[in-house]
């Protein structure tokens, strides 16, 4: 059986960083905050991002096949929240923040560690998230720093 307490507690556990996942579908643009997040290849480079199915963002990666993820540095946490919530309730989530297209198209803040743009090689659909496998095309680093991690948050996504 199942202890579903256990359960959530062990798997809030697994560490994670916060990026800003940018995608961009013809001439619309958004940016959601991803923390499913993991390097996957070395050869050629992959990392896989899990997407919400619900999220207007789920259907710009399938329709686009291209990402972005910008990484945060600790500290980053009010931008981290700003792209927490939905477009339509919050507007254009970039309306104030500095950020430029990548290769790809897909925006990258620029007031971070740095970036890198994914081409989806593959996907996995089960449960209430996508498994995108990226290969990465195209990175940058803006600075050094240390990343933004959840659990320095104080927020919770698992389990």
């Amino acid at each position: 059986m199942l202890d579903e307490q256990a359960k959530k507690t062990i798997l809030r556990k697994i560490p994670h960083g916060l990026y800003i996942c940018g995608v961009r579908d013809g001439e619309e643009m958004n940016g959601f905050t991803a923390s499913w997040v993991m390097q996957a290849s070395f050869q050629p480079p992959l990392v896989v991002n899990c997407v919400n199915t619900k999220s207007g963002s789920h259907q710009k990666i399938k329709n686009s096949g291209v990402f972005s993820l910008t990484f945060l540095e600790a500290g980053q946490k009010e931008v981290a929240q700003k792209f927490f919530k939905p477009q339509q309730r919050v507007g254009n989530k970039f309306a104030d923040m500095e950020f430029y297209e990548g290769e790809t198209g897909c925006p990258i803040i620029s007031d971070s560690l740095g970036y890198v743009e994914c081409r989806v090689v593959g996907s996995v659909e089960h449960g209430d998230h996508t498994v995108f496998v990226g290969e990465v095309i195209a990175a940058g680093l803006h600075r050094d720093g240390e990343p933004l991690l959840l659990e320095s948050t104080g927020w919770q996504y698992g389990g």
